[in-house]
């Protein structure tokens, strides 16, 4: 059974089971994050990967992609045409993030803020 971290963020309890269900028994959860204009998309942390559905992964099915962090090679937030930094808030609500040997994900949350906790996290990871 996955492990929660005490500081986890979820949005939508239905995508924090699909994550659960796919987690390793010691991996900790750390966010679900619900993605804009992805239908069911969803974005999971945990403490050794991100998950994601991807519907081009496999043409016309969707499939649950596990990225571990030790192969994300970048985190970029979208600059937007006048991008500001607000208290330490990203503006922009799209983090792209490159994996080594496969082409960038962009993922686009409902919220600047969600964007930047989402870099924060998987940033902890890729900086250790």
């Amino acid at each position: 059974m996955a492990v929660y971290a005490e500081d986890m963020m979820v949005d939508k309890k239905e995508q924090l089971e699909k994550i659960e269900g796919v987690c390793l028994p010691d991996e900790t959860i750390r966010a679900v994050f619900d993605l804009k204009g992805r239908g069911t998309g969803f974005l999971g942390i945990t403490d050794k990967r991100i998950i994601y559905y991807d519907r081009a992964f496999l043409k016309s099915k969707k499939a649950l992609v596990s990225i571990p962090h030790d192969r994300i090679t970048s985190v970029a937030s979208e600059d937007h045409k006048g991008f500001l930094i607000r208290s330490g808030f990203l503006v922009s609500d799209t983090l792209t993030i490159q994996p080594m040997g496969l082409e960038p994900k962009t993922f686009e949350f409902r919220g600047g803020e969600k964007a930047h906790q989402a870099h924060n996290i998987i940033m902890e990871h890729l900086l250790k």
